[in-house]
């Protein structure tokens, strides 16, 4: 038995998960959130058991201290030469990284490298993987990249109708996001409905606070939501989705900005389910206040059902059918009124949601039996494909 870390890391917060390989068995999980504010919080579980920390961590490296200490406090691990594998999950591979990798020295710059494209992510990641391998130099560890599961896309799809060259120059490409994600939830969809991945075509819908729907056809990803950055696609928690970029230098000279940096803001930061209904991000408010009979909040969730309805046929129409049709991430998971009023609101294809089936969130088929359609509703693991990847890439 090996001992193999999944690593989540963010500009402040690193998220942890440590598992017995092969079997899959979760020894510990927890994260570190507020890393570099004050009262940052650590959490670990593990044997039924909760521990938490309420301190000042100022920084990534601390922060892997005090997880380091608790596991062999805990006695999670005797001694950290226990560790034999890490998995880090990477935002932003770029052009570089169509799978997965074994890191060495090239692969960090390289990621550090790629922060254009994920700023408030790779560089932060970098900065773990460098202390992780000073603390445990025995470690096989392996970067998984969010976007190698795009890498399959073709240029039809990945590219924007832009000078050609922006794309050979500068790498200007859709790139998509949660792939790892993606990637679980459709082989996962297979595997519950007893078929080879290889013959079906999937449309994977990962809603959270983030959100990204792709076209999984025969088990590669055709095409997604996400574009350049994750700020295109559907509605999301405080990001736009898609826009006309002319919005832009329209909005910047009538609110009298003077960088482009405070505009791309608004549309990370201020826009989204939390622009629209004017009351939160997180769904579970903005449907309370929906039900109170705020028509701003009711707006909100009307949009991102449409929206997301909107990829869902545009996939049908890129893959030419569709077999499956999975939720999964916060919202896809733990929402029946949602995934009941995307797929109700585009039953005419045949996907027909049972009621009392999709009153769940656990992994599940809620489909009826007739349905031409499968729908599953399926919690998203990406920590367990990082773990197999580690495993994979020994």
């Amino acid at each position: 038995m090996s001992k193999t870390f999944a690593i989540n890391a963010g500009s402040s917060s690193l998220k942890f998960q440590l598992y017995a390989m092969p079997e899959e068995e979760i020894l510990a999980k927890g994260a570190v959130e507020r890393i570099g504010l004050n009262d940052s919080i650590f959490t670990l579980k593990f044997n039924g058991e909760k521990f938490e920390l309420v301190e000042d961590i100022p920084n990534h490296k601390r922060a892997v201290e005090i997880l380091f200490e608790q596991l062999e406090a805990n006695h999670i691990v005797n001694d950290l030469s226990e560790i034999t594998g890490v998995g880090h999950r990477v935002a932003a591979g770029g052009e570089i990284f169509k799978d997965s990798t074994v890191i060495n020295e090239e692969v960090i710059e390289q990621i550090e490298a790629l922060g254009d494209f994920a700023p408030l992510h790779n560089p932060a990641e970098a900065e773990v993987i460098r202390i992780m391998k000073e603390k445990l130099p025995q470690a096989h560890m392996v970067a998984v990249f969010d976007t190698s599961f795009h890498k399959t896309l073709p240029p039809v799809n990945f590219l924007y109708s832009l000078p050609y060259e922006y794309y050979t120059d500068f790498s200007v490409r859709k790139y998509g996001a949660h792939g790892t994600s993606h990637r679980y939830v459709s082989r996962r969809a297979a595997e519950m409905l007893g078929k080879n991945v290889e013959d079906l075509k999937i449309i994977t819908c990962h809603l959270g606070n983030g959100a990204s729907i792709t076209a999984v056809d025969g088990g590669k990803s055709v095409d997604t939501s996400m574009g350049f950055t994750p700020l295109a696609g559907v509605q999301m928690g405080t990001r736009s989705g898609d826009i006309d970029v002319s919005i832009l230098p329209f909005l910047m000279d009538k609110l009298n900005l003077k960088s482009i940096d405070e505009m791309i803001n608004i549309l990370n930061k201020k826009s989204g389910t939390l622009g629209i209904s004017g009351v939160s991000s997180d769904m579970r408010n903005v449907e309370e206040a929906a039900a109170e009979g705020n028509e701003r909040a009711q707006l909100a969730l009307d949009m991102f059902n449409n929206r997301v309805q909107k990829y869902i046929g545009e996939y049908i129409a890129v893959m030419n059918g569709v077999d499956a049709i999975v939720f999964t991430a916060g919202i896809g998971e733990n929402s029946p009124e949602t995934r009941a009023a995307i797929m109700d609101g585009i039953s005419w294809f045949g996907g027909t949601i049972d009621s009392e089936k999709n009153q769940t969130r656990d992994e599940a088929i809620i489909s009826t039996d007739d349905s031409k359609i499968a729908i599953l509703n399926i919690p998203t693991d990406e920590e367990v494909e990082i773990a197999r990847d580690v495993e994979r890439l020994k």
